[in-house]
């Protein structure tokens, strides 16, 4: 047994906490010592998508482009998503309950793109049946889905992709090409923001004519989230009820969070304040305008603002300021400005250095490609595990430093927020 198995092994029986259900998946030596079938190079792998919405949709669409690979199987508590889904791969058998896809042992991964408050509730079951998962962010809703999720993971040798596709884009490269002592010195603040001039976040949804409790399980999809009445609006806009979501911290601040924890190498903060309110959208219950400030273990204050009403800021305009230069970073784009020529002042100094990335993705097909290359090498993928949950909980930190009203920090021994 490796150093690291048996940490691994002693972490799991101290911990003790796991599920009946999952020890029972988790105890079989072969499972851990022999956690894939061997792909060869031609071998054709063959997935399934738990949840099926506009962004499950989009994303089969990006892995569909990768050679030799299927969608055998969809799972949706809403027929109409299955329905959909199917549209684009009629074969692909369908599920009302995600469990019962994952009894085919035939299937080597699912893509899990289900509501915040889901995706423990996917992941767990799926790593323990023996998937490799492809988990798309924010990768955990709060810190008891965190762990439950990293024991789960923990030994199992899946292959786990979580979805910030913006570690595969080529302005990751740019960034970390320019982040150089003799460009930027010492780094002290990065300023990322995250705006839109379009109400509701451009997500509110009309309500479909079959959105009812014959389309729709909605004891399934409450999962573990207070119980409520049926509501046709909590289901179709679950992105604006705290039930479900963290609001667009969870939606798209992780993004940048995870950029940049990636690019810097950056640790969960020491302590994180968030501030903000809803001013523009009063059937949401989540902040449409927040402002969040992470203190980094690294001596790096890293702040992120977004709003809903205006667009000068873009959706990734980032800034990483040192006290030799500054790096501005788009999402097709990166920019390095020296000290003595700021960014707007006429002309450039000769030092000054513009990269453009292929504009022609934002990442989610090559992320893609990533995940199914690692299941065939059964390496690392862009995007593991341990930076989906590093960029999980700062922003949980984030939220509960706004419902709370005060600055929270992060307990790495008990893994909790305090």
């Amino acid at each position: 047994m490796s150093k690291h198995q048996e940490v691994t092994r002693r972490k799991f029986l101290r911990d003790g906490a796991i599920t009946g259900a999952g020890l029972a998946a988790y105890s079989g030596i072969s499972f851990i010592t022999d956690p894939a079938r061997i792909f060869g190079a031609n071998d054709r792998i063959r997935f399934g998508i738990i949840g099926c919405g506009d962004r499950a949709q989009e994303n089969l669409h990006a892995a569909l482009k990768s050679p030799n690979v299927e969608c055998v199987a969809v799972a949706d508590v809403y027929t109409r998503r299955l329905d959909e889904i199917r549209s684009i791969v009629p074969s692909a058998k369908p599920y009302r309950d995600f469990r019962r896809m994952l009894d085919d042992k035939t299937i080597d991964a699912v893509v899990v793109v289900t509501p915040q408050h889901q995706h423990a509730l996917n992941f767990v079951p799926a790593v323990q049946a023996g998937k490799d998962v492809y988990q798309e962010k924010t990768m955990a809703f709060n810190p008891d889905h965190a762990r439950r999720m990293r024991r789960a993971f923990e030994g199992s040798g899946r292959v786990v992709q979580v979805g910030i596709q913006s570690v595969t884009s080529e302005v990751l490269d740019l960034v970390k090409s320019l982040n150089t002592p003799e460009n930027m010195g010492d780094i002290t603040a990065l300023h990322t923001h995250m705006y839109r001039n379009a109400p509701y976040g451009g997500w509110k949804q009309p309500i479909p004519s079959d959105c009812d409790l014959e389309h729709v399980d909605w004891k399934e999809f409450q999962g573990e989230a207070v119980q409520h009445e049926w509501d046709p609006n909590r289901y179709i806009n679950w992105r604006f009820f705290w039930d479900y979501d963290g609001s667009n911290v969870f939606e798209n601040m992780v993004h940048q969070v995870g950029f940049w924890y990636k690019a810097l190498g950056l640790n969960i903060p020491r302590g994180v304040m968030m501030n903000g309110g809803n001013y523009l959208s009063p059937d949401m219950q989540v902040p449409d305008t927040m402002d969040v400030s992470m203190d980094q273990h690294e001596n790096l204050l890293f702040t992120w603002n977004c709003g809903f009403g205006n667009r000068h800021y873009t959706a990734e305009d980032d800034y990483l300021l040192g006290n030799k230069g500054t790096i501005f970073r788009q999402r097709y784009r990166a920019e390095y400005i020296p000290e003595d020529r700021p960014r707007g002042s006429a002309g450039k100094a000769p030092e000054s250095k513009i990269l453009n990335a292929n504009p022609k993705s934002d990442g989610t097909i090559e992320h893609f490609q990533n995940f199914f290359d690692c299941m065939r090498s059964r390496k690392e993928p862009n995007c593991p595990f341990e930076l989906g949950y590093r960029s999980a909980i700062a922003c949980q930190m984030a939220i509960r430093s706004y419902h709370e009203g005060r600055k929270v920090h992060w307990d790495a021994e008990r893994e909790e927020i305090v």
